[in-house]
């Protein structure tokens, strides 16, 4: 292990002599300075791991010392030491991103441990992790072998997705791939409940999570109020790794008061999940009631151009219409940015709705587009460029702005995605559908091991193209591929995501109310 290269600088060092001392008996190497000039003619001509620089010295001071440091070497940590407490000499040390702050007089463990933080935090960070991960993966095993219950799903996809984001970043491979291993495992045992229970959970006085078609009315309605306006944001196809990966930045602006997993409804497309969040109905329902709006995967035409009247129509029948609302569907930087100039005229509306579809046109981009399968090769990178695009994007800058303006903020989505890897032969005539993820048409032939069948449409609410239709829908990681051309179907769709099927992450997905700071 290479030695560890410190630069004390304090105009009165000879007094830090037991420091020193101490931290050479623990095989750091110290190199002391009594001014801010003479460190920065050091750091000119030396490397070093980390600098300690006294606040109150003559000539140039800590925080002049600090500057013209960070400008010749901006990543090079700095623990500032002073007598002082006062609170601007903090503000400018930590707008000068130091390293850590000490309140003089400092003893040695103080030193020792501030040394920990910054040189070796990512290592023991690292052990810790991957200790904490290890008990923890007897524990999920175990729960997968009892686990029978929709909310006893969600907690523990909830845990799946809280240790993949924490191995992800202590990049240890072999804990990762032992996480994934878990995860295809949870994934087949949820293929198996999802058969056994989703079409009880439209029966009568059933114990059923809320699903799409019962999401408004249960969990966003109780929100609403006249003295407060609210903004509800529904992210097209955001999974809840996702979500969990930019909380954070939505943190600095609001408080977090309810998150809560729900589950969309089958198919998990944005057709059938999206429709069904605004209409408050199922997909039959839907087909029955709106012949001239509702359109199946055969039919010509966009299928989701009438979410609009859908919503009014809810609104109506649960007897909101004393409440102002608009709707607003995003497809586009400009159509974004358009809203964003004009955010503060939703002011004067009770409730606001804000589809974005930004992350949707993300994964079909991962299908068609190379540069995309580049940058969002997994899980890691399909998190890393959803965050990178919130974080720039006119979502965000509406999000400041409900915050200044007092919105309580409602946060959710239609539907998750997968990245699939596994095909999975089906035939079909010409009118099949032509979705990866699930199949809906006649004389359909496929493996029944491994696909979730629902021969009979009605009984879990979906419509019949025809008399003899049925749906089929994948599990696992999956994707339906014909026989025809079947290697280059292989090929082209493998490792992209899709959805529409059956796994935690297209079906456990994320509601999550907040109020301004």
């Amino acid at each position: 292990m290479n030695t560890i290269k410190i630069l004390w600088v304090d105009d009165e060092i000879d007094l830090l002599k037991p420091h020193i001392l101490f931290l050479e008996k623990k095989n750091y190497k110290v190199t002391k300075c009594k001014s801010g000039s003479e460190a920065i003619d050091v750091i000119d001509e030396e490397s070093f791991d980390i600098v300690f620089l006294d606040e109150n010295m003559p000539g140039l001071t800590g925080l002049e010392t600090l500057n013209e440091i960070k400008t010749k070497q901006d990543t090079l940590p700095v623990v500032m030491i002073t007598k002082s407490e006062e609170e601007y000499i903090m503000e400018e040390a930590i707008g000068n991103k130091i390293a850590d702050y000490l309140i003089k007089p400092v003893n040695p463990n103080q030193i020792l441990l501030s040394l920990k933080k910054n040189l070796d935090h990512s290592r023991l960070v690292s052990e810790r992790t991957t200790s904490n991960y290890q008990q923890e993966f007897r524990k999920i095993s175990m729960d997968l072998a009892m686990v029978n219950s929709y909310e006893a799903w969600c907690n523990l996809y909830q845990k799946l997705i809280y240790w993949e984001i924490q191995l992800e970043e202590i990049e240890d491979i072999g804990m990762f791939e032992i996480l994934e291993s878990q995860k295809n495992e949870a994934n087949a045992l949820f293929g198996k409940f999802i058969e056994k229970n989703y079409e009880d959970w439209f029966k009568p006085n059933t114990d059923a999570p809320t699903m799409s078609h019962t999401l408004f009315k249960d969990k966003v309605v109780p929100e609403l109020n006249k003295t407060q306006p609210t903004v509800l944001v529904v992210i097209d196809n955001l999974r809840y790794d996702q979500w969990k990966v930019f909380e954070p930045i939505i943190n600095n602006y609001y408080k977090k008061e309810k998150e809560e997993a729900f589950f969309s409804i089958l198919p998990t497309a944005t057709q059938y999940a999206r429709n069904a969040i605004f209409s408050g109905l199922m997909p039959a329902d839907m087909e029955k009631l709106f012949p001239n709006l509702w359109k199946n995967d055969t039919d010509e035409g966009g299928k989701n151009l009438h979410e609009a009247v859908f919503l009014e129509t809810q609104m109506k029948r649960l007897g909101l219409t004393n409440l102002n609302y608009e709707y607003h569907k995003i497809t586009s930087l400009k159509s974004g940015k358009k809203l964003a100039e004009n955010f503060k005229s939703l002011k004067e509306n009770d409730l606001s709705v804000i589809v974005y579809n930004f992350v949707d046109m993300l994964s079909h981009s991962k299908t068609e587009m190379e540069v995309i399968k580049e940058l969002a090769s997994n899980d890691k990178a399909y998190r890393s460029l959803t965050l990178s695009w919130f974080k720039n994007s006119p979502l965000l800058e509406m999000i400041q702005q409900a915050n200044q303006l007092g919105f309580k903020l409602i946060l959710t989505t239609d539907h998750g995605t997968i990245n699939v890897k596994n095909p999975s032969k089906v035939i079909g005539d010409r009118d099949t559908s032509l979705n990866l993820r699930y199949k809906t048409g006649r004389s359909l032939t496929y493996d029944k091991k491994e696909v979730l069948e629902a021969k009979n449409p009605k009984n879990v609410h979906l419509p019949s193209i025809n008399m003899s239709s049925s749906f089929i829908f994948a599990k696992g990681d999956s994707f339906f591929a014909y026989p025809n051309n079947y290697n280059h179907y292989v090929s082209y769709y493998r490792n992209t995501y899709q959805h529409g099927g059956v796994s935690l992450q297209e079906m456990i997905i994320p509601f999550v109310v907040f109020n301004p700071k």
